[in-house]
């Protein structure tokens, strides 16, 4: 019997999605379909705020409630998505040498242009956690896209970072910015913490999201890791830039959540 409690994924409300679902064809090509996001722009745009932010005080005005809008139209809904993490390495130790209004500058800067880069490439802006940064995208109609355009984010997020950030915090003698990225593909549930329709929290739940986390986990300073659903959605050019990680002494424990196997991870190697 159907699950009464949560909606069909097909009647999933996606405000970013007014067309009907693509044939097998749209699929096949959904990379090339997809709109190509500008990196030289992005890195400029990036440079322009991040100096701002540390020159004059700019401020960010934050993302938009894109999200939580379109988690409040779904409650209680089981939805197909890929989630991704990525967080921040060594922000223990900048505590440490930098003064407290510059980190903090800092690390708000990092995690609005993450932010910003999940929304380029189609994606949703879950939650800052920390200096950790949490997006997600809808696959309901088109699993393919939504793979692609998350692992295209992730290397947007490494091309930041590493000709954006970095080379305006080198002009004030801070340390270079580094990231660790974890992504995995699953049906994550819409729960809404309380009565109140417009007011109470929302949020996601589902193995995806937790072992998107521990993948992130795994990986090294500026490493892209991908879960093999993720791996398997992906269009077959973005599936030549990954090898899957051979663990040693037991490293990775968790299983397939279909075959029983260990879980197979990838990572990016383009």
């Amino acid at each position: 019997m159907p699950d009464r409690n949560y909606p069909d994924s097909d009647h999933v409300d996606d405000p970013h999605s007014g067309e009907s679902s693509p044939n097998v064809v749209d699929l096949l090509l959904s990379q090339k379909s997809e709109k190509i996001v500008d990196a030289e722009t992005m890195i400029l745009e990036t440079q322009k705020r991040v100096w701002g932010a540390l020159k004059k005080g700019y401020e960010y005005t934050g993302p938009t409630n894109e999200s939580e809008m379109f988690l409040r139209k779904n409650v209680f809904s089981k939805i197909d998505m890929v989630v991704l993490y990525v967080d921040l390495v060594g922000s223990t130790t900048m505590t440490l040498e930098l003064p407290e209004e510059k980190l903090a500058i800092i690390i708000s800067s990092f995690s609005q242009e993450m932010a910003s880069v999940i929304r380029l490439h189609k994606g949703f802006v879950l939650k800052f956690v920390g200096d950790a940064v949490i997006g997600y995208f809808v696959a309901t109609d088109n699993a393919i896209m939504a793979a692609d355009n998350a692992v295209n984010c992730a290397k947007s997020m490494m091309t930041v970072i590493q000709k954006g950030i970095n080379p305006i915090l080198n002009q004030y003698d801070y340390p270079d910015l580094m990231v660790k990225v974890g992504l995995d593909f699953g049906q994550s549930i819409v729960v809404r913490y309380g009565s109140n329709v417009e007011a109470a929290h929302v949020d996601l739940m589902g193995p995806a999201m937790n072992i998107a986390a521990k993948i992130q986990s795994m990986a090294k300073a500026n490493q892209i890791l991908i879960g093999e659903d993720v791996f398997k959605k992906l269009h077959p050019v973005n599936q030549n830039d990954f090898k899957q990680i051979v663990w040693k002494n037991n490293e990775w424990k968790y299983r397939s959540r279909v075959t029983g196997e260990i879980y197979k991870v990838y990572e990016y190697t383009g």
